[in-house]
Parts: structure tokens; C-alpha cells; sequence
């Protein structure tokens, strides 16, 4: 790994979740998919060019409509409706490049432009749809960054609930629930993780899951996910060491400590 990369990811794993650069931390982890020598720099214009853009805009509009007129509109930054799972989209670099991602990687630009302003704005604990939600100005709004900072009222919440679940789904006070910007890392980096297992990449999956450890070293499940993956490509004594730490984790679901128990049991016969 990088070592500029590896330093910005192990400075995040060892500050508090509201410490984290979370734009910076994105950059860092989309890096990591890129040719080697890519910098950083020109995005990080970028971000402080949009972040500009909102200044002079909230000037004349609120913060919500500020935000969308520059990010949506002048930029074009919108959902990718038709390569929804091209792995580009969770990239941050790859987003600012084309002006599409996923709703976690746009999120991330709304997110960063919001808070260089003075602005809260936090991600929401919302299943399969990552929206933000900014108080700003005197109002709450809740935006929707793949529909173009679509503002989402109640009943607009509770169709894309039922759109993005099923059709009995209905809104939980803990869909209104913030996440730390740790979790919204790890939310971004499992979109890679998932689409390489779905490949058989297992490989590449493993590479995603050790730079996750790096920048959230405390979330034990981690180490259950590597001991797994590990396993697969043949690597057993790092996989047993993976699993005997994520068994000895504290605070972990008891079913899921016991099955990895067993796990780690056959791994450990397998080498006798």
C-alpha cells in the first residue's frame, strides 16, 4: 500500500469518528483502485471549488437550495441509473471524474461541502439508500443525493422505503437516526466488497476488507469477514489468526461468535 494512503487511513482508524476527514479518508480509499502516482491534489481543488460555488450560492438561496443548484445542477453530480453496480461509483475519484456514483459516494461530496460552510449535516441510518440530512438556516431537510439533492419529505420517504425494501416496509424512528462517518466509510467500501464476492474475486474482496481494518481497527467483524476470505484463497494460518481475534472481540453477537468458533475449529484440523 501507498504510504501516503496508509497513513491517511491508519491517522482515521486511530481518531474519533468525528474527527475523521471523511472526504479526505474517500480520496484516500478510491486511490487505492486507481494507477499508482494518481494525486490527490487536483481533487481536492475540486472539492474546495464546489465548496466555493455553495458559499457564493447560499448568498442569494438557502442552504438546501444552495447546495443542490451547484452540486446537482451546475455540476451535474446525479446517480448512476444505468451502471447502478459498476464498481466506478464507489470510487470518489471515479465520481468526480464522470459526475456519477452511488448514493453513499455523492452523499460523501454533499456531506464535506456542507460541513466546509459552517453547516450540520450528518448521514442517516436509512436501509439501502444513503441519504443526508442538513439543519441549516433555521430548517431540516432531508436530501436525496443520487435524485439531485432531492428534498425528501415524509411521504417521499416512505415510497422510497417501500421502493428500495418491499411494499409493507414502513419508516422507523431509527431510519431517522444519524451514522458516524466511520460507518459511512465502511457502508462505502462494502459496495466494492460485496460486487467482488458476487464476481468470485475473492482476492480483491480481501484487499477491501484489510483497508477497512486500517481505518475502523476496532469493528470486529472485519476479522470475521478475513478469516472467511482467507480460507478461500488458501491461506489458513492467517485465517485462523483472524478468526481466533474476532472470537475473542468483545461485544459480538453470540451466534455469530459460536459459528465462527466451529469455523475455527475445522480450520485448525484442517492443518493438524
Amino acid at each position: 500500500m501507498d504510504p501516503t494512503i496508509q497513513s491517511i487511513l491508519d491517522r482515521a482508524g486511530a481518531q474519533p469518528d468525528d474527527a475523521i476527514d471523511l472526504a479526505e479518508a474517500a480520496l484516500a480509499l478510491a486511490a487505492l483502485d486507481r494507477p499508482r502516482g494518481v494525486g490527490f491534489d487536483w481533487y481536492r481543488r475540486h472539492l474546495d471549488q464546489l465548496t466555493g460555488d455553495v458559499t457564493r450560492e447560499a448568498e442569494r438561496v438557502t442552504p438546501a437550495e444552495a447546495l443542490t443548484a451547484v452540486l446537482a445542477r451546475r455540476w451535474g453530480y446525479a446517480g448512476d441509473v444505468d451502471s447502478y453496480d459498476d464498481l466506478q461509483n464507489a470510487n470518489l475519484m471515479r465520481v468526480i471524474d464522470r459526475r456519477k456514483g452511488l448514493p453513499v459516494t455523492l452523499g460523501i461530496l454533499y456531506l464535506h461541502v456542507a460541513r466546509a460552510q459552517g453547516w450540520t449535516m450528518v448521514g442517516l441510518n436509512f436501509p439501502s439508500h444513503f441519504l443526508v440530512r442538513l439543519d441549516a438556516g433555521g430548517a431540516r431537510t432531508i436530501l436525496d443525493p443520487f435524485h439531485a439533492g432531492m428534498n425528501r419529505g415524509p411521504g417521499e420517504l416512505r415510497d422510497l422505503l417501500k421502493a428500495v425494501l418491499d411494499a409493507g416496509a414502513e419508516l422507523m424512528p431509527e431510519h431517522y437516526e444519524p451514522v458516524s462517518d466511520r460507518d459511512i466509510l465502511l457502508r462505502l467500501q462494502n459496495n466494492l466488497k460485496v460486487r467482488h464476492i458476487r464476481a468470485g474475486d475473492f482476492g480483491k474482496a480481501l484487499a477491501v476488507i484489510e483497508a477497512m481494518r486500517r481505518f475502523a481497527p476496532l469493528h470486529a467483524p472485519l476479522l470475521r469477514e478475513a478469516g472467511i476470505l482467507y480460507a478461500r484463497l488458501g491461506n489458513m494460518r492467517a485465517a485462523i489468526d483472524a478468526l481466533d481475534r474476532y472470537v475473542s472481540a468483545p461485544g459480538e453477537p453470540e451466534t455469530q461468535r459460536h459459528e465462527a468458533a466451529i469455523l475455527l475449529q475445522s480450520f485448525r484440523t484442517s492443518l493438524n
